[in-house]
């Protein structure tokens, strides 16, 4: 298959791409970010807010798929959240409708159901019960699919993703852990399902503790062969794990609508600082400590304008015009990051 990346910059891009490449499809990326180095194929830098941009993308070359990762991975503003999500999967749906492209895979989010309560399995007919808005906005992005399905014939498949992690961190993570491995099964067998139309599948390693139901995502093909219950005595406990482990959303699901935080990343022993106020978008400063797993452009104390980088594994936010409070920083753009949900 000829397949565009968006996001392909990001966390699971850089596990989807040379995967997706090793397995013989041609892959294009398109990301806010110039090239990395785990890209082989062809690159697009474009921001898929900017349909015209979009649209250009992907008539450059045939397609038979697009996997579309690219988005912001922090709580913002509704307006702010919906453009993230809503507005670039419209751009790209647009877009392989004008080209003939029939298949998108999509990064949602286990936040499009984040407020049910943890117990019985959560099954793909659950009602919404966001616990943000970037719960709302993945929600949404999944409406739109289903239109474009019902109105164009797409096939359009949503993976609400679940903690993407090189390995579990929190006990939380035994329910929600993705694994590497099983996320580049999870999107080669949404590629690959004959006939879909719309269809959502829980984006999760088979985890013996596992909240959400696997069986539309086997019906698809998927089989995940992963699970976090490998980890479980290595675990420690936490004062806050019986609270992460009421509500499948997790720490979000007690916040009100706009309050979902980055900072509540599973892979960092101690909060980010914040250099002031983060205003309704998501605005971060972050220690020196944290560090991508990729090189990008470094910024250091007394630059006019950085790009700072809240980072997951990695993901980011952009905050513009603030000083560095800190030591060198590796950085990042806030779009294509964004695939590797919060956990």
């Amino acid at each position: 298959m000829q397949i565009l990346v968006s996001g392909a910059a990001g966390s699971i891009g850089q596990a989807i791409v040379p995967a997706l490449t090793a397995a013989g499809h041609g892959v294009t990326g398109l990301d806010l970010v110039e090239t990395p180095g785990h890209a082989d194929g062809g690159w697009h830098v474009a921001d898929c807010t900017d349909a015209d941009a979009v649209l250009d993308a992907v008539a450059a070359q045939p397609l038979d798929a697009v996997v579309h990762l690219a988005g912001n991975p922090a709580e913002a503003s509704l307006p702010d959240s919906l453009a993230s999500h809503v507005l670039t999967t419209a751009a790209l749906l647009d877009a392989m409708v004008t080209h003939g492209v029939g298949r998108l895979v999509y990064a949602s989010s286990n936040h499009a159901v984040g407020r049910t309560p943890a117990g019985e399995l959560v099954g793909t007919d659950a009602a919404p019960r966001p616990d943000t808005y970037y719960g709302v906005s993945k929600i949404a992005a999944e409406a739109l699919m289903q239109l474009f399905a019902d109105r164009h014939g797409i096939d359009a498949v949503a993976c609400r993703i679940g903690s993407f992690l090189p390995e579990p961190v929190h006990r939380r993570h035994l329910a929600t852990w993705l694994s590497p491995d099983d996320c580049v099964r999870m999107v080669e067998a949404a590629l690959a399902a004959p006939a879909p139309g719309f269809a959502t599948l829980y984006g999760i390693s088979a985890n013996t503790r596992a909240w959400w139901d696997l069986a539309p995502g086997r019906a698809l093909g998927y089989h995940p062969q992963d699970d976090a219950e490998a980890w479980a005595a290595l675990l420690p406990q936490r004062p806050e794990d019986d609270f992460e482990a009421s509500m499948v959303g997790g720490p979000f699901a007690g916040e009100g609508p706009g309050a979902r935080r980055s900072t509540e990343s599973a892979s960092r022993p101690e909060p980010f600082a914040q250099s002031a106020p983060a205003p309704a978008h998501h605005r971060v400063v972050v220690p020196a400590q944290h560090r991508l797993d990729r090189p990008q452009q470094r910024c250091r104390p007394g630059d006019p304008e950085i790009h700072l980088l809240l980072e997951v594994e990695p993901r980011a936010a952009v905050r513009r015009g603030q000083q560095p409070a800190h030591p060198p920083v590796e950085v990042a753009t806030d779009r294509g990051l964004q695939a590797a949900d919060l956990p």
